[in-house]
């Protein structure tokens, strides 16, 4: 990792735009599932969170891998980079619940507790993501995006 890697050039002005719209997807795919389950069939919060999880990760998994961090050469590591992924949304999992559910003991709606916990990750997220899960050698040291 290197400094230039901070530094808000238009290549990483746009990745982090293109990151954004798969958090959006996440985020927004999820809050209208989680309403469906938690309000609409009243499932208890856990259960409908997983749900939303799951089919949010999901979405956003794709559109992180294929579109803003997409790399030729992490075609060749297509296990390792998803097993990557997995790892760091099975921390977050720990991370996020235990976010909402502290919210929620203090007396904070889930759907409040949805917004915090986002804001949280937009930048923990794209971190990890920018420069671990999504990494490959070859772009670091200067391949194009795509």
């Amino acid at each position: 990792m290197k400094r230039a890697d901070f530094v808000p050039t238009r290549r990483n002005v746009i990745q982090f735009l293109e990151y954004m719209v798969g958090g959006t997807v996440y985020f927004w795919s999820g809050y209208m599932v989680f309403a469906l389950c938690y309000s609409g069939l009243h499932w208890n919060w856990l259960y409908a969170k997983i749900v939303a999880d799951i089919i949010g990760w999901t979405l956003n998994y794709l559109i992180q891998r294929y579109w803003a961090f997409n790399n030729k050469s992490l075609k060749k590591h297509e296990a390792r980079t998803a097993g990557k992924y997995t790892l760091i949304t099975l921390l977050n999992l720990l991370l996020d619940y235990g976010i909402i559910w502290g919210l929620k003991s203090l007396g904070v709606s889930p759907y409040i507790g949805f917004f915090i916990s986002a804001g949280f990750f937009t930048v923990w997220n794209y971190l990890w993501y920018r420069f671990w899960v999504f990494y490959s050698e070859r772009k670091a040291k200067g391949s194009q995006h795509g």
